[in-house]
């Protein structure tokens, strides 16, 4: 089984989308974990309806935190983090493992427009969404429909713009991330543990994490990202929640504050090599 699990904190027009897609193109046995963050507009409603598991919080609590709580009760052999503003494309999990499998891989995100193979076509694909963005934003609000129309006008045909990709990079990886959907293996929560939940910004502390243990110990490989599985990220868009203040805000931490220069440099060095946004 593939347990997904997703922190939500509003956004009913959009988890509706995000509910769709999982729905149509997710394969073999899965189980979805909603970790809702005391939505006020039906969004825990909702997926209840549709009878998902969900984590009802008693308050907006950071990223890491859901995760775990997730974590602690998924049955899936693998586990997969997703942000609620993505849109998955046919076979994405199934192609997602079988690339785990054959590149021997416990960690893997999907591309996407944030990071795709080289630095140049993710700046095409950055640079239409933009376009596109401001276009729906400016003639068509901010509504389900305007979302819907996005997606649409980005990528014409979604089904044949994915399996495109599918077919001309089939099995292809690289190192880095894409964080709104990150694969993991069982394997490696054993041996990197949880998500640190002090980390908001916690893809970046995990590729560092899965970094350092590749380093010291060689039973894990770094972050990857497959070329092969794209998922579309509305990024930061939707519908521009204001959310309220983490409750376990705190507690939180930044990266600088738990990574040294050295392993701040990786990262710099990956963004500025890989476009990695």
């Amino acid at each position: 089984m593939l347990s997904i699990i997703v922190a939500v904190h509003n956004q009913l027009r959009m988890n509706q989308i995000f509910w769709e897609y999982l729905c149509a193109n997710t394969e073999g046995d899965w189980e979805l974990i909603v970790v809702d963050n005391l939505s006020t507009d039906g969004s825990r409603e909702f997926f209840q309806s549709v009878g998902v598991r969900v984590i009802a919080n008693p308050g907006n609590y950071s990223y890491p935190y859901c995760q775990n709580l997730g974590i602690a009760i998924a049955k899936g052999e693998y586990l997969a983090f997703l942000n609620n503003d993505v849109i998955v494309p046919k076979a994405w999990n199934t192609r997602l493992v079988s690339s785990m499998r054959h590149n021997h891989l416990d960690v893997l995100t999907s591309c996407g427009i944030e990071k795709v193979e080289t630095k140049s076509a993710t700046k095409r694909l950055r640079r239409r969404w933009r376009w596109i963005k401001g276009l729906a934003l400016l003639f068509l609000g901010k509504s389900q429909y305007s979302l819907r129309k996005m997606h649409r006008w980005m990528y014409g045909d979604w089904a044949a713009f994915c399996q495109k990709r599918a077919d001309r990079f089939s099995l292809q990886v690289t190192e880095g991330f894409v964080g709104n959907t990150v694969m993991m293996s069982r394997r490696a929560i054993e041996l990197i543990g949880l998500w640190d939940a002090r980390i908001q910004a916690a893809d970046f502390d995990l590729y560092l994490r899965a970094k350092e243990r590749a380093r010291s110990h060689g039973d894990i490989k770094p972050m990857h990202i497959a070329l092969d599985v794209f998922v579309h990220h509305y990024i930061r868009l939707t519908l521009n929640e204001a959310y309220p203040p983490f409750v376990d805000g705190d507690q939180l931490i930044s990266l600088e504050d738990k990574w040294d220069a050295t392993a701040l440099a990786v990262l710099k060095n990956l963004n500025e090599d890989h476009a990695l946004v």
